[in-house]
């Protein structure tokens, strides 16, 4: 495998990570063999520090630094919500123009934490596909700004709102999930990091990261009728 570097300097080193890869080992995921960790510290030839971390199952921008000064201190903004993070997700039915998820989620070890996820509705489209009651499916495309970094914390707000991802497992729609896999063989979640911005520690400069949409969510995006 060979990632996909997006930005590279003494400092930092910027990939698009694809879906299904992980960050690094992982007790909820035993049976993988290959992290990205491991993948570009083989591929630049130089040992790297995840900043943060995203989702097996999300696609999209991951930041990694040279050296564990660095990593402290970009950690530090993560940890602060210093940093503008901008997602696409393709959720079920037709969400508000744009909204605020206020709700609180509790991580692995029990805390109970504060979450609030931002968005706004890209496109909507409906398709003459027939599920359960409906004559016809309805779906979304969100741009999402979390303001926190909790653990799932995109996935579990939109399914707290209805509005689940499809591909999510477990937070989504089993039905969806379902329907996406038998009728187009799409098993991916249609969740992308898209963006992030940082203020670089050693430069004081504001630094914007971009990573370009998965195939997979791109074919999700014209077999929903959700190009932009």
């Amino acid at each position: 495998m060979t990632l996909e570097i997006v930005y590279q300097d003494d400092f930092l080193i910027v990939i698009n990570k694809p879906n299904g890869l992980l960050v690094h080992k992982s007790k909820y995921a035993n049976e993988a063999n290959e992290y990205a960790v491991q993948v570009l510290r083989d591929q630049v030839g130089t040992k790297v520090w995840p900043c943060h971390r995203i989702d097996r199952k999300t696609s999209g921008v991951l930041v990694f630094t040279l050296n564990q000064e660095m990593n402290s201190l970009i950690q530090q903004q993560f940890a602060n919500s210093q940093i503008n993070k901008t997602y696409w997700a393709i959720v079920r039915g037709y969400t508000d123009d744009d909204g605020s998820i206020d709700y609180a989620l509790t991580n692995d070890k029990g805390k109970t934490q504060e979450a609030i996820t931002r968005y706004k509705t890209i496109k909507r489209s409906e398709i003459p596909l027939a599920l359960g009651k409906h004559n016809t499916s309805r779906y979304s495309l969100v741009e999402v700004y979390p303001q926190h970094g909790r653990m799932h914390q995109i996935r579990k707000h939109f399914a707290h709102i209805s509005h689940p991802i499809i591909g999510d497992r477990p937070h989504g729609c089993n039905k969806q999930n379902r329907l996406f896999k038998q009728q187009w063989n799409v098993t991916n979640m249609m969740l992308h990091a898209k963006e992030l911005e940082i203020n670089h520690p050693y430069t004081n400069h504001t630094i914007h990261f971009s990573a370009s949409l998965s195939e997979s969510f791109k074919e999700a995006q014209q077999l929903l009728n959700l190009e932009i």
